[in-house]
């Protein structure tokens, strides 16, 4: 099971869509193994889009980011890094297609709604950076209904 973190940003806080865009990861198959309401400080700001320091919309992206609380998660599923990035859509609303998270409740090119890691290695770092604590291990009965392990080994 691959695992991702997702971010419910600020405006997706504010204008009251967290159950919402929860709903869609969930009605998808993926299983929640952490999350918390949170505020992000100037330092996890930093360390998180430290990738990003040198460019221009920086000093904006952590004002952003550390201005309200955002809901931190982490999800398992196979492959979840590329199904919620498929499931968020494109990076700015008005690029992002109906159906998609951001498609749906986003128009902004600064307030995209949520994050999601972009591969393994940056999932692996970002969980580590929200939920130092650890996720929580459990049976998720809805697995056997989502996947069908015969198929999920042939592809393996």
């Amino acid at each position: 099971m691959e695992r991702t973190l997702i971010l419910l940003k600020p405006d997706a806080v504010q204008r009251g869509l967290v159950g919402q865009v929860l709903n869609r990861f969930e009605a998808k198959g993926l299983k929640i193994v952490a999350m918390k309401l949170m505020k992000i400080t100037p330092e996890l700001a930093a360390k998180h889009y430290e990738a990003h320091r040198d460019k221009k919309f920086y000093p904006g992206l952590v004002k952003f980011m550390t201005s309200s609380p955002v809901v931190a998660l982490v999800l398992e599923g196979i492959e979840a890094i590329k199904i919620c990035r498929t499931l968020m859509g494109a990076t700015f609303g008005a690029d992002a297609a109906a159906g998609t998270i951001r498609g749906d409740f986003g128009s902004s090119r600064s307030y995209n709604l949520v994050h999601g890691s972009d591969g393994p290695e940056a999932a692996t770092r970002e969980i580590g950076l929200f939920f130092p604590e650890g996720i929580v291990n459990y049976d998720y009965a809805a697995y056997g209904w989502i996947y069908d392990p015969v198929e999920e080994l042939k592809k393996k």
